[in-house]
């Protein structure tokens, strides 16, 4: 009679002819529902264009019926208002950052309006996001203006890393090379000390071996004879160093210069003999007119040429 009566249960119900009449029929089942597309202004006055799905379900169907007129276009249009409204409090890039938290907050605001309905929002899905051309050319300047920066900090790090590299390299390089001039120095400093050890050894024992066998019988001969031959080989490098030199008046006579050495050796080697100072005196003053005998007697046989 145009009054509700009551709910029918799923399965087999009797109805009364005349009195009894079903008035709405109410399905239980999770509904989609497609959110047309529409604008919306972000909060840095960006215009958007934006559209979404709505998955709903009647929880109770006596307010879905008797609670609105058209629950499914109540909810859409609630769907639209609050989405405009959640997106005028965020920003362009918190939009697409924050789409799950976006979707959130609209599902929690459906339900707190549509429970008095009997309806129940379980997900809301934000479809696409359309931005105007111009918004469009500029966040894509802003996204390869953002990946040349990090490029050219990228690279100008690389660089820094190869000049602290090189400069590393060099330092390191410098260090060995000046260890190794040190050690090399070193090397040669006690190479040349050995060696004039060595030379030094040597020409000992050659004095010492020489002093032995001048005090052997023939020993003045011997080095008569070594004499000659220095003086022979010193006439044969003759003028090869100068063109100015000093010749004896009779450079041919190695006779007289031989017995002109062995006695300046003699003389040498003549040892004085101990006694008193007349003697001694004697003996210098006698060596000394034989010295000047033999040098006014060599600047005699000189010859400059």
């Amino acid at each position: 009679m145009g009054r509700f009566h009551r709910i029918l249960e799923p399965g087999l119900n009797v109805l009364i002819p005349v009195l009894d009449r079903i008035r709405y029929v109410q399905s239980l089942k999770e509904i989609v529902i497609n959110v047309p597309e529409q604008s919306a202004v972000t909060l840095d006055n960006v215009t958007l264009q934006i559209d979404g799905v709505l998955y709903l379900r009647i929880m109770d169907p006596y307010k879905a019926s008797y609670g609105v007129e058209d629950p499914e276009y109540a909810v859409t249009q609630l769907a639209q208002t609050t989405m405009r409204s959640e997106l005028g409090k965020l920003s362009l890039d918190k939009v697409f950052r924050e789409r799950e938290s976006l979707n959130a907050n609209i599902v929690d605001a459906i339900n707190q309006a549509a429970d008095c309905w009997g309806i129940r929002c379980l997900r809301y899905e934000i479809k696409d996001i359309h931005v105007p051309p111009r918004v469009k050319e500029s966040m894509q300047m802003q996204v390869e203006a953002e990946r040349r920066k990090r490029a050219t900090v990228l690279e100008s790090e690389g660089t820094r890393e190869s000049a602290i590299n090189v400069a590393e390299g060099k330092k390191q390089a410098q260090i060995l090379a000046s260890e190794a001039e040190k050690a090399e120095q070193i090397n040669q400093a006690a190479g040349e000390a050995s060696a004039v050890l060595a030379k030094a050894k040597a020409k000992a024992e050659a004095i010492r071996i020489l002093a032995a066998a001048l005090t052997q019988h023939n020993g003045d001969a011997a080095a008569s004879l070594t004499v000659a031959e220095q003086y022979v080989s010193a006439f044969s490098k003759l003028a090869k160093d100068s063109n100015t030199i000093l010749l004896p008046s009779n450079p041919s006579d190695v006779t007289s210069m031989v017995a002109q050495a062995m006695g300046v050796y003699g003389a040498l080697t003549k040892a004085p003999v101990p006694g008193s100072q007349d003697s001694v005196s004697r003996g210098n003053s006698r060596d000394v007119q034989d010295t000047d005998a033999s040098l006014d007697e060599e600047l005699d046989r000189v010859k400059l040429s």
